[in-house]
């Protein structure tokens, strides 16, 4: 057996999100991490569930319903066999992203044939740093910068540190980015990924969840241009051009390339490279940029090769720098096309798999893109890119 084979990205669902505490205020972090997985698995029938080899999945706060090795808990919960094993994972925001790229290492190497991967977050029960205690060290020691255990005074720092990225252009790809999802969801495009998933809180009650919460579609750049900056007096970063505090779950399965033949899983995406590297955790919003260019750098590839693009948006001054860096405008069409966490929301570990979803469906309607990243920051100063290569491809520009 090869030591590396081809690793290939089947399909990827997720919840839909909600605003932390509102719409899953009652439902149970666990229980939305299984309603993905029993919805890849209803999507596949032509997979037993026997052949599925692991199953990992992510969260930043592991704890309480969050807590217990959620792979092998959801995995159960979700009615795989006994016989499937699972574990939990964490690197923060980069949580579902690590799931994938740990399991899709696994599968390259030869350990696995078929694996799920994904992640959970439900900050309304479980608020970020929840129960942590940071070694005073860090402080104390000046190992990092007292902005670092704040991520939005992170984004006021890398404004700073760029001051070409203005509030009014962060202002102004944030509606884009509400632009986009609307446009997405008028299209159909979202909903195809979503998972239809009960809720209930006191507020809305019991109900069936099919549609993301936290999109404004009426948002203008006026309304944008008047939201307090709660991380600094007369700072750059606010409620509008920052992703809020969200709720939701994702998965995905993966697998070695001739197995999915064997099984009939079709690909949507086949994994070309990934990289993650460290950067000052006081300004982790740059962190996309040296992780995107290691990838490329090892793939063999540069940035004039990649032709769709989806960068979480923790916040908008975080995905222009990434632009800026790269020469890449900032109403592209390849980036985002579909809108991002401005818009959508940001679940911190499960939204790497977000990214893939999307990705997969910029490769399924552009055929002349050949290779696409997927792309974030992650809390405490490091980035993560994953890079993929279109099976659609017809032949074109990339």
């Amino acid at each position: 057996m090869p030591v590396t084979r081809d690793v290939v990205f089947v399909e990827g669902v997720r919840t839909p999100f909600g605003k932390a505490g509102s719409l899953y205020e009652e439902t149970r972090a666990d229980d939305l991490v299984v309603n993905c997985i029993r919805e890849l698995m209803r999507r596949h029938p032509e997979l037993p569930g026997e052949r599925v080899d692991e199953v990992a999945i992510a969260a930043t706060t592991q704890t309480g319903d969050q807590g217990l090795t959620l792979g092998r808990t959801a995995a159960l919960l979700a009615g795989l066999p006994k016989s499937v094993p699972g574990y939990a994972i964490d690197r923060m925001c980069a949580g579902a992203m690590t799931a994938v790229t740990t399991t899709a290492s696994g599968i390259a190497f030869g350990a696995y044939d078929v694996a799920i991967a994904g992640g959970v977050e439900h900050m309304g029960r479980h608020p970020m740093g929840e129960g942590t205690d940071p070694n005073p060290r860090f402080l104390a020691e000046r190992i990092v910068d007292e902005s670092a255990l704040v991520m939005g005074a992170t984004a006021e720092n890398l404004h700073d540190m760029f001051p070409a990225i203005t509030k009014e252009r962060a202002d102004q790809y944030a509606l884009l980015s509400q632009q986009r999802v609307a446009r997405a969801y008028e299209s159909g495009v979202i909903q195809q990924g979503l998972v239809p998933t009960a809720a209930r809180s006191t507020e809305l009650g019991w109900g069936l969840a099919t549609a993301d919460e936290p999109p404004r579609p009426g948002t203008t750049i006026e309304a944008l241009s008047d939201l307090k900056t709660p991380f600094r007096p007369h700072g750059n970063v606010t409620p509008g051009n920052a992703a809020g505090l969200n709720d939701g779950a994702t998965a995905c399965l993966l697998a070695e390339s001739e197995a999915a033949a064997e099984l009939g899983l079709a690909p949507s995406m086949k994994l070309v490279g990934y990289a993650f590297a460290g950067v000052d955790p006081s300004v982790m919003g740059v962190g996309p940029v040296p992780s995107t260019e290691r990838a490329l750098q090892r793939a063999g590839l540069t940035i004039d090769d990649i032709g769709a693009f989806e960068i979480n948006e923790a916040f908008a001054v975080q995905v222009l720098a990434f632009l800026d860096h790269f020469g890449i405008d900032q109403d592209d069409e390849r980036v985002n096309p579909y809108g991002g966490a401005i818009a959508l929301g940001h679940p911190l570990a499960s939204s790497g798999v977000r990214l893939m979803i999307h990705l997969a469906r910029q490769f399924a309607e552009r055929p002349e893109v050949r290779y696409g990243i997927t792309t974030m920051c992650v809390g405490l100063g490091m980035g993560g890119t994953v890079i993929w290569e279109n099976p659609h491809y017809t032949g074109g520009d990339n």
